[in-house]
């Protein structure tokens, strides 16, 4: 063990330890989650310490072979290998300064090797006076989330893109296979099964199109703006320096905030980012409930598409095949709405210059996008890319659908067909069998009709 000392009094450290004081009093403090803060969020200050380091050195507020020290320890940190030296829980103090000093401390003992010292020499790099430089956690942690966020929606986008491809794949493939539409789990007028594959695949073109909105919104950052964003103890053209230290270093295209202010008290961008994430998952679960519906039987179901097999469904009904993509999928997206739950309530609770409940934001929208990405990569390589249309019952229920006669109104009339529905109901009998052995209208007319019912009239 080593002795470190604070304003509190003297603790002991770990001598091999990394962290430093601060971080062993937060690790006795809290542990109420059972789980540290995500990686990403710690690496995203740790990119923009980096960045201050470079920036203070530019303004003469650094010494070269300090801010050189600080710039290499943060690039051995991106690389690896110190994951256990960032312990502290999710629920932490307020904002996340157990976070922001930990990572404070983290980089100045790694400095400190650098220079040929060892952990704690406070004297040669100090986590206070020189790795935050310029900097306060109500700043840092907000533009870590942001650039967190940002970094992952790149991958995001990619995977939401691929699972529309899928869709539209499908939609292609199935075009020509007509089958009866379904409103309030009733018989509809008809539809081609590619129509129906089709609507998803535009409704996650509109997932994504919203996304992107809400991630360009996160590029504006406050990093340098200090406990309430006016920039106290800075130079004017520090934040400027900052993010371009920034841009260059990450391919970025971050941008300071218009406000500084207002940046430090809302956290609503990121509450905008964790909302089209929940409209994702809301059109994810309406997609993969249809896909479950329509696979459902094999014998007493819809059965009109067939899912790929992935596992055996059952410990007791052999020969079962369930749905598990598509149910491991809902339950995925089920937890990203109670995580916008939860950055909404939290996205409120900000009282005057400063909202202290970042870590709880910075959580949940990263583990959103990490859990939405996983699933729209599972659903395009373990779902979608697999279905096969099953075009003989696809093709009875066209036939034989109560919604199909509907198509009949402009010819016979509403009444007419009312009591169509029901004969057919009744006798089992299809439209085309009533409408001919009822000689109510020729049959090339009403093969005609019924090849323009799923045409769109656009």
């Amino acid at each position: 063990m080593r002795i470190e000392k604070d304003s509190l009094g003297e603790k002991e450290v770990p001598k091999n330890a990394y962290y430093g004081i601060h971080t062993c009093r937060s690790l006795e403090n809290f542990n109420v989650a059972g789980e540290p803060l995500p990686l990403e969020l710690v690496y995203g200050m740790v990119k923009l310490k980096y960045a201050c380091a470079k920036a203070n050195r530019k303004l003469g507020l650094l010494a070269d072979d300090k801010a050189d020290a600080i710039a290499v320890a943060c690039e051995k940190i991106l690389k690896g290998g110190f994951e256990d030296q960032f312990p502290i829980d999710v629920f932490q103090a307020g904002s996340g300064t157990s976070s922001n000093m930990n990572v404070n401390e983290v980089i100045a003992n790694t400095a400190c090797a650098e220079l040929g010292s060892h952990p704690g020499d406070r004297a040669l790099v100090h986590p206070n006076d020189d790795v935050n430089k310029g900097q306060s956690t109500n700043n840092i942690f907000p533009s870590a989330i942001r650039v967190a966020a940002v970094e992952q929606g790149g991958e995001l986008f990619q995977a939401l893109e691929n699972l529309f491809q899928a869709l539209e794949s499908k939609a292609d493939e199935f075009s020509n296979v007509r089958k009866s539409g379904r409103t309030h789990l009733q018989d509809a007028v008809p539809v081609t099964l590619g129509q129906e594959f089709g609507a998803w695949a535009r409704a996650l073109e509109k997932d994504l199109w919203r996304l992107e909105i809400a991630h360009s919104s996160l590029l504006e950052l406050g990093v340098g703006g200090n406990a309430v964003g006016t920039g106290i103890n800075t130079k004017p053209s520090f934040r400027d320096l900052v993010i371009a230290e920034l841009n260059e270093s990450t391919g970025g295209d971050y941008q300071v905030a218009e406000n500084g202010i207002e940046i430090t008290q809302f956290l609503t961008d990121m509450g905008g980012m964790s909302s089209a994430l929940k409209l994702l998952a809301l059109d994810l679960i309406k997609i993969v409930n249809d896909l479950r519906l329509l696979s459902s039987g094999p014998n007493t179901g819809l059965a009109e598409i067939s899912l790929p097999a992935v596992e055996p469904g059952s410990s007791i009904m052999p020969g079962k095949i369930n749905p598990s993509i598509c149910e491991a999928a809902n339950m995925a997206c089920m937890q990203v709405v109670g995580n916008d739950a939860a950055v909404s309530m939290a996205c409120a609770a900000g009282q005057l210059e400063l909202n202290t409940h970042m870590p709880l934001v910075g959580t949940n929208l990263v583990k959103s996008i990490k859990i939405l990405t996983r699933t729209c990569v599972m659903l395009a390589d373990k779902c979608v890319s697999g279905i096969t249309a099953n075009e003989a019952v696809c093709n009875r229920n066209f036939e034989i659908s109560a919604g199909l006669p509907t198509i009949l109104n402009p010819v016979l009339g509403y009444d007419r067909v009312a009591q169509l529905v029901k004969e057919s109901l009744k006798t089992g009998k299809t439209l085309k069998e009533l409408v001919v052995g009822s000689d109510l209208m020729p049959v090339d007319d009403l093969e005609a009709l019924l090849a323009r019912s799923t045409e769109p009239n656009l």
